[in-house]
């Protein structure tokens, strides 16, 4: 190997101990897998990211059946998957996070409505972007999502947060609500303000695994299944705890990127 390609090769990164390279910024390196069946746009989003020093393609493959297969010999932070591989495969990306439970997904899709949008994110997708979108804000919607945030425009804001508001409306009655303790009622609180389960327990001075398992009891006692359809139904039938004034979709948007946590 010449000079001139050991330096190419070293450039922008520097070894660790376990031999993933760190970017010379200082910066976690972002390990990402592509899932797309056309070899194309899996070159392109290739050359984009080869351009960033804190981003790393670990994989890339054409088929749901071989991301399968793949993910478990390339652990990865996010996957960035084309839409259509997921269609007529309802479980896809429950199956996906069952086995990788860390992983962060983006679908790019060619076109979306309202209740695949809503499908998918309930799901457990972190973004949902077109085919068409730009490098500069792929690469920010890589970045983002890796660092725990959730990707999500105004119309899938609205979306989502309508879908919700008409699940709780068949949800248990006002009238028939099941009492909830004075810590619980401060930890909704603390949900519907958007706060994380670490955030909590140190304001309520207490683990984060007992915030998990008050949730687990909340959860049971008004008949919902995460963070953000316990925020809507506690403002659709208006549950608030003293002091709470939290702007509505600033809240949705806020537990839209813990739904996956307890």
């Amino acid at each position: 190997m010449t000079t001139e390609a050991k330096q190419k090769t070293v450039e922008g990164s520097v070894p660790v101990a376990n031999g993933v390279a760190e970017s010379s910024s200082s910066k976690p390196m972002i390990r990402i897998i592509m899932a797309d069946s056309q070899a194309i746009y899996r070159v392109g989003m290739r050359k984009v990211f080869a351009a960033e020093i804190d981003i790393q393609v670990v994989a890339q493959v054409d088929s749901l059946a071989n991301l399968q297969t793949s993910i478990p010999h390339h652990p990865a932070d996010v996957l960035v998957m084309e839409g259509n591989l997921l269609a007529g495969k309802a479980n896809a990306i429950p199956d996906i996070l069952r086995h990788a439970p860390e992983l962060k997904i983006i679908v790019q899709a060619t076109s979306t409505d309202e209740a695949h949008t809503v499908e998918l994110y309930r799901r457990g997708v972190r973004g949902i972007i077109p085919r068409s979108i730009s490098p500069d804000l792929l690469v920010k919607c890589v970045r983002k999502i890796a660092a725990g945030e959730t990707w999500i425009d105004n119309q899938s804001v609205t979306w989502v947060i309508e879908a919700y508001r008409t699940q709780a409306s068949a949800l248990t009655s006002p009238k028939n609500q099941p009492r909830l303790s004075p810590k619980e009622l401060a930890i909704i609180n603390c949900i519907t303000q958007g706060k994380r389960n670490k955030e909590i327990a140190y304001q309520l001075g207490t683990s984060e695994q007992v915030i998990k398992n008050y949730l687990r009891k909340i959860y049971d006692k008004l008949g919902v299944s995460d963070r953000l359809e316990l925020a809507l139904y506690c403002l659709h039938h208006q549950i608030h705890t003293k002091g709470l004034e939290a702007d509505p979709r600033a809240s949705i948007e806020a537990s839209l990127g813990e739904t996956a946590k307890l």
